[in-house]
């Protein structure tokens, strides 16, 4: 579909949702990244009880009519959730889930001004003051998307452990199955972490909503702080000590190793505000155990993205680059258990 035609049709459905004659829109433009989904943004202006209107908005749309149509149905609802839960995310308006009126299933949300490039958090000048305060914030951020009433909001959808088996078991046999259909060489550090992490299983824990990808680069922040939280295409239940494991993989420092959370702060700054702002009491056993598995997890993704590099799936140096990048997880690996 044309950008010309997207446009067209785009007045159209939300001329119809707003109950509007005539509805203008501006600066259509794709947003670069996201392979499982596409990202537009643009400005919407109509007429409503004698007022103009003016809408900074995004689209989130399949990337075409698939057999599989569910997926912007359940983003949509979950920040639909997040959002009626206090959680700082878009504001999401209007939800086609079927392909006549885009050619593919979406939702239109609002526009979240602010930046996301994690680099500039940590070296501006500008972001100082955000550094103060965001690991503060994103540790009670955090405890309100675990306290999200899942019944309430109608979330049954969400993947979740087998019955009787542990989170962190079914975690750990999904991502090994992973890794042993598609590592095309040895790994020993990812060897000893495997076994490592099965002799240090936690026992099964409360079940959460766990946002799957709970990181700095998934943040939309200004020079005040956290804005919105973003990409919750993983979203499942589990353990929520899963996310504070994973904001403290060495991976989203950026360099900034000193601070682990994220490269801007400290664990036990980060899992007071969590406690304080009703999460439940932090278990830093099974938050270590969750940073092991997250710098595991991560090296099995970096090894997926290698093989579709090397299998000629997709012939890109991004690819190519992230799969160079299983080297480092291997370091830090061996670095988290030595002496364990």
């Amino acid at each position: 579909m044309s950008p010309a035609e997207l446009q067209r049709r785009l007045a159209a459905f939300i001329a119809q949702q707003v109950g509007a004659g005539d509805v203008q829109i501006d600066g259509l433009r794709r947003v670069p990244g996201g392979a499982s989904r596409e990202t537009w943004s643009f400005d919407a202006s109509y007429q409503q009880n004698g007022q103009t209107v003016r809408r900074a908005l995004i689209l989130r749309r399949d990337p075409g009519a698939t057999g599989v149509q569910t997926n912007r149905r359940e983003e949509f609802l979950l920040l639909q959730a997040a959002h009626a839960s206090g959680v700082p995310v878009p504001r999401v308006f209007w939800l086609g889930d079927e392909t006549e009126s885009l050619g593919a299933c979406f939702f239109i949300m609002e526009y979240i001004d602010g930046e996301t490039i994690a680099r500039r958090l940590l070296r501006d000048d500008a972001y100082a003051p955000a550094r103060r305060v965001m690991t503060r914030e994103l540790g009670a951020i955090l405890a309100r998307i675990h306290r999200i009433d899942l019944a309430a909001h109608h979330l049954d959808f969400l993947p979740k452990p087998p019955a009787g088996e542990s989170p962190a078991h079914a975690e750990l046999d999904r991502y090994e199955q992973i890794f042993r259909g598609l590592a095309p060489d040895p790994h020993p550090a990812f060897e000893l972490a495997f076994r490592w992490l099965r002799a240090h299983l936690p026992s099964s824990a409360r079940l959460a909503l766990v946002h799957g990808d709970f990181r700095i680069g998934n943040v939309i922040f200004g020079p005040e702080g956290t804005r919105s939280i973003l990409d919750w295409e993983l979203a499942h239940l589990g353990d929520p000590m899963e996310d504070l494991g994973w904001m403290c993989v060495r991976s989203w420092r950026f360099g900034s190793d000193d601070k682990p959370v994220g490269g801007i702060g400290m664990r036990d700054e980060f899992f007071a505000a969590y406690e304080d702002a009703g999460g439940g009491d932090v278990d830093p056993e099974r938050v270590r155990f969750w940073e092991v598995f997250g710098n595991l997890k991560w090296a099995t993704i970096t090894v997926s993205q290698a093989h579709t590099y090397l299998s000629g799936g997709v012939r890109s140096v991004e690819l190519a680059s992230l799969g160079r990048r299983t080297a480092e997880m291997e370091l830090e690996l061996l670095n988290l258990l030595e002496g364990t």
